[in-house]
C-alpha cells in the first residue's frame, strides 16, 4: 500500500504538468534524469507548483537520458532547464571525465547559471539478503549498476566502490552493468545483476519498493570506517557539491538488513537555466516555486529537505542573475562563489 501511494503521488505530479498547462503560456523544455531518482521527483515538483501557479509559462518535463548530456543541449539552446551537479559543471569547465574530448567544454560552461541546488541524497548499494554479499570486498566478480554509463551518478558510484574496498570497475574486478535507471532497476528485481546503486534522500522509494517483497541488505561504511579513510575524506572535500550521507539504522525497517548505521557518498544537484533566460522570466519561475512549495511540504515530507540555504550555496557555478534576484528579496545569505 505504501508503494501504491507514493506511485500515485508521482502519477498526480505527471498528470499535474499536462492538467495546468496555461492556454497562451510561453512553453519551456526542462530535462531531467528517469524516474525512481530523487532529482526526478524534485524537478517534476518544481515544474508543476510553477505551472499551477501562473499563466504566462508552461514547463514540460522530459525524464530520459543522462544530466552530463542534458547540459550540453542546454548550452546549446536546445532547452530551458536541466538538472546538473557541481561536480558536472567542475568537469565540464576543465574538460575533464566525460568531457575530456569535448574542445569547446569551456565555452559550453560558461553558457549555464544557476536556478537552485538540492540534495540528490544518500547513494544506496543494494542487494538481495539472500545474495551472499555483506561488505564490499564481496562485490568482486559481481554484477553491479552504478548508473548509466558516463552519468555523474555512474563516475562517484564507481569510484565509492574503489576507494571502500579497492575493488575497480575499470580494472574488471567487478562487472559494469550498461543500462538506463527504469531498464537497470526492472533489471535487479528480475535478478539479472547483484547490486543495484542509486541516490536518493531516505526513506528512498524504490528501496521501500524492493522490501515489500523481498528482503533485502544495504552494504556501506561505518561512521569509524568513513572516519579512517583518508582517501574518501580528501574525495569528498575535494570538489563542491559532495557530502557526507548518512543512512539511518533502521529507516527501512525489517525487510532492509542493515549492520549499522551507514555512511555513503552524498551530494548536491540542481536545477540550471541558460545564461540568455530572460532575467524577469527566471525571476518569476524561481519565486512561483518558493512561495508555493511550503504549503506543498506539508503534505510531501521529503521536499522538507529542499531550503533556500541550501539552494545557493556555493557549487562553483553563478546564479542566474533572476534567481539571484528573487534569493536577495528573501534576505537569503548568498556566497560570493554563487554571486552572478
Amino acid at each position: 500500500m505504501k508503494y501504491l501511494k507514493i506511485l500515485s503521488v508521482i502519477g498526480s505530479l505527471a498528470l499535474s504538468l499536462i492538467a495546468t498547462s496555461a492556454f497562451g503560456a510561453e512553453r519551456l523544455k526542462m530535462a531531467t534524469i528517469a524516474p525512481g531518482t530523487s532529482a526526478y521527483l524534485t524537478m517534476t515538483t518544481f515544474a508543476s507548483l510553477v505551472n499551477q501557479n501562473q499563466n504566462d509559462f508552461d514547463i514540460t518535463v522530459d525524464a530520459t537520458g543522462a544530466a552530463t548530456k542534458h547540459g550540453i543541449e542546454l548550452a546549446k539552446g536546445k532547452l530551458d532547464f536541466c538538472m546538473s551537479a557541481p561536480t558536472v559543471h567542475f568537469f565540464l569547465k576543465k574538460g575533464k571525465a566525460m568531457y575530456q574530448k569535448l574542445e569547446n567544454h569551456a565555452e559550453l560552461a560558461e553558457k549555464l547559471n544557476l536556478v537552485m541546488w538540492f540534495p540528490y541524497g544518500q547513494y544506496h548499494y543494494i542487494t538481495y539478503a539472500d545474495s551472499g554479499i555483506k561488505t564490499f570486498a564481496d562485490m568482486k566478480g559481481k554484477k553491479i549498476f552504478f548508473g548509466p554509463p558516463g552519468g555523474g551518478a555512474w563516475n562517484t558510484a564507481q569510484a565509492w566502490l574503489k576507494m571502500s574496498s579497492g575493488l575497480d570497475v575499470k580494472a574488471g574486478d567487478v562487472e559494469n552493468v550498461k543500462a538506463s535507471w527504469s531498464s537497470a532497476f526492472q533489471g535487479f528485481q528480475d535478478r539479472q545483476f547483484d547490486v543495484y546503486v542509486n541516490g536518493g534522500i531516505a526513506p528512498f522509494p524504490q528501496v521501500e519498493q524492493l522490501a515489500l517483497t523481498n528482503k533485502m541488505r544495504l552494504i556501506g561504511l561505518s561512521k569509524e570506517e568513513y572516519d579512517a579513510n583518508d582517501t574518501i575524506n580528501k574525495w569528498v572535500n575535494g570538489l563542491p557539491g559532495r557530502e557526507r550521507g548518512v543512512i539511518p539504522m533502521g529507516v527501512y525497517g525489517d525487510n532492509v538488513e542493515m549492520s549499522h548505521e551507514i555512511h555513503t557518498a552524498g551530494s548536491a544537484v540542481g536545477i540550471i537555466t541558460r545564461t540568455d533566460m530572460s532575467d524577469d522570466d527566471v525571476y518569476q519561475i524561481t519565486k512561483t516555486f518558493w512561495d508555493n512549495v511550503e504549503a506543498a511540504k506539508a503534505s510531501t515530507p521529503w521536499l522538507r529537505h529542499i531550503t533556500m540555504e541550501y539552494a545557493v550555496q556555493d557549487g562553483g557555478m553563478p546564479l542566474h542573475p533572476g534567481a539571484q534576484r528573487y534569493y536577495e528579496e528573501r534576505g537569503v545569505v548568498i556566497p560570493d562563489g554563487s554571486k552572478g
